[in-house]
């Protein structure tokens, strides 16, 4: 069974900077999309940006579109989300997630496994 860790959350000020990582184990995650969701509290997990599985193809939310990039490594069976330009509204639980059907979808109910999540908190 597949299992996914994120990793690079933290603290950090508007305007600043971070790369998350998302560690896939147990099977190679390169036959699947692979997408980022956030969930802040009070509020319903929201989708952020997926990869396809060639990696040639990516979407991203209208909220991070321009700020975030999303990007993978097969070879390492890994995934990143990398934030720029951060925003105070962006602090929420980033978790990974596995699109098993294909494509590269966006609505939550076409993932499946995911990670524990790791938290990003933006300081005005």
């Amino acid at each position: 069974q597949v299992q996914l860790v994120e990793s690079g959350g933290g603290l950090v000020q508007a305007g600043g900077s971070l790369r998350l990582s998302c560690a896939a184990s147990g099977r190679s995650i390169s036959s699947n999309a692979m997408g980022w969701f956030r969930q802040a509290p009070e509020k319903e997990r929201e989708f952020v940006a997926v990869i396809s599985r060639s990696g040639g193809d990516t979407y991203y939310s209208d909220s991070v579109k321009g700020r975030f990039t999303i990007s993978r490594d097969d070879a390492k069976n890994m995934v990143y989300l990398q934030m720029n330009s951060l925003k105070p509204e962006d602090t929420a639980v980033y978790y990974c997630a596995i699109a098993p059907y294909g494509g590269i979808p966006s609505d939550i109910k076409f993932y499946n496994y995911w990670g524990q999540g790791t938290q990003v908190t933006v300081s005005s």
